[in-house]
């Protein structure tokens, strides 16, 4: 199930240059593309003529256009050429398509999807320690930006990447110590802005394994308790903070639901040592290591989706953080934010998009879609319900 009317990070704002680029969000497909004054536009990528994919084709006169018969779309989504029709022959009502507020902050691309209104919306997700600029960016530390592709569930990642307890085990070869698993008592710090959850956080000690190879040069021979900061900022952004005796790791890594069976973590990791561009490949390589640490577990989960009943699985303490996660999710299912995944085959026959914001906001516009929202397409496949 995905969560509508939330702010997601889908791509790195660097991935959106001249040329249009394609981002699937939940087996929805976005196309993010560039206007002339450097703004990320983002919008549903199905061209309303014949469904070709917007991000196929470039971006014309501030406009994207389709690669199949050149239609171009402005910004707010409306149709403002048909090269087939001859000269003065009106563009229909209907040739639109749905347009989604986006914002390009920390070095990610935000897109609202959803159909509230701007006053009702959450605020976006402030990231921790980060300054309030296009890239991400914080005095003192280097970033790096990278991805890994999970065949998992989002809500399966988002929760591994918050799981604390699993350090000790499936991490005792990098940087988890199998010898000390216990997890020490730990407070939830939740952040709440216009009525909305914005981060749950926790901060543990957490015992450091023996180093290895060059570490072990250059590493005290003391190993004091690593502080380490671990939380998420809804809907699908995680954190984590490694307090070193060498530095600071920070890592935001948005997971975006490809589908629901896979998904990519997109990354921005920053450290506050080693900040010459010499160390870059080093911090990759590690990064990319815990996720292959991570890897099996995660995707030999089973279900495959989290159970909408919290009491489906056993929960200890040190599951706190991501029971915050399900008990938020929850929370946006019943305000009715839950938008069910097409079945392939009603899918693979008729095309429907997440709800935009001028769905709901323009009474005039009502009729003047020709692609139905997920909720509606949903509604005529059982016959019952209402669309949302």
């Amino acid at each position: 199930m995905f969560i509508k009317n939330h702010w997601y990070a889908v791509e790195f704002g660097s991935e959106v240059a001249a040329e249009p680029v394609l981002a699937r969000v939940h087996g929805h497909d976005l196309v993010l593309w560039r206007s002339h004054d450097g703004t990320v536009n983002a919008q549903s990528d199905l061209c309303v003529h014949r469904g070709g994919s917007l991000a196929g084709g470039k971006v014309v006169g501030n406009c994207v256009q389709c690669p199949y018969h050149g239609w171009r779309y402005g910004a707010d989504g409306a149709c403002v050429e048909i090269p087939a029709n001859r000269h003065g022959l009106p563009i229909p009502r209907k040739a639109r398509i749905d347009t989604y507020p986006c914002v390009e902050r920390y070095g990610f691309v935000w897109v609202f999807l959803g159909d509230l209104a701007a006053e009702q919306r959450p605020p976006l997700p402030v990231l921790d320690g980060l300054e309030e600029h296009t890239e991400a960016k914080a005095a003192g530390y280097r970033a790096i930006f990278g991805e890994f592709t999970w065949n998992a569930n989002y809500d399966r990642v988002l929760e591994n990447a918050v799981d604390i307890a699993h350090t000790p085990f499936v991490h005792s070869g990098s940087f988890g110590n199998a010898e000390q698993p216990e997890i020490e008592e730990f407070d939830l710090q939740e952040e709440r802005k216009d009525g909305f959850l914005a981060s749950v956080t926790a901060t543990v000690d957490l015992e450091p394994p023996r180093p290895s190879g060059l570490w072990k040069f250059i590493s005290s021979k003391e190993r004091p308790p690593v502080s380490t900061t671990t939380g998420f900022y809804p809907p699908n952004v995680s954190l984590l903070i490694v307090r070193l005796p060498m530095g600071e790791i920070r890592i935001f890594t948005a997971a975006v639901p490809r589908s629901e069976h896979v998904t990519v973590s997109k990354f921005a990791m920053l450290r506050t040592f080693f900040t010459g561009g010499w160390a870059d490949k080093n911090s990759m390589q590690r990064t990319i290591k815990i996720f292959r640490e991570d890897q099996p577990t995660v995707e030999g989960q089973r279900p495959e989706l989290l159970p909408f009943d919290l009491s489906a699985e056993l929960h200890v303490k040190s599951d706190s953080i991501q029971l915050a996660y399900r008990r938020w999710r929850s929370e946006q299912i019943n305000r009715g934010w839950g938008l069910e995944v097409l079945p392939d085959e009603t899918a693979m026959r008729a095309a429907a998009v997440i709800p935009s914001p001028a769905r709901a906001s323009d009474p005039e516009l009502a009729n003047a879609w020709v692609f139905p929202t997920v909720a509606e397409a949903a509604s005529s496949q059982t016959g019952t319900g209402s669309p949302q």
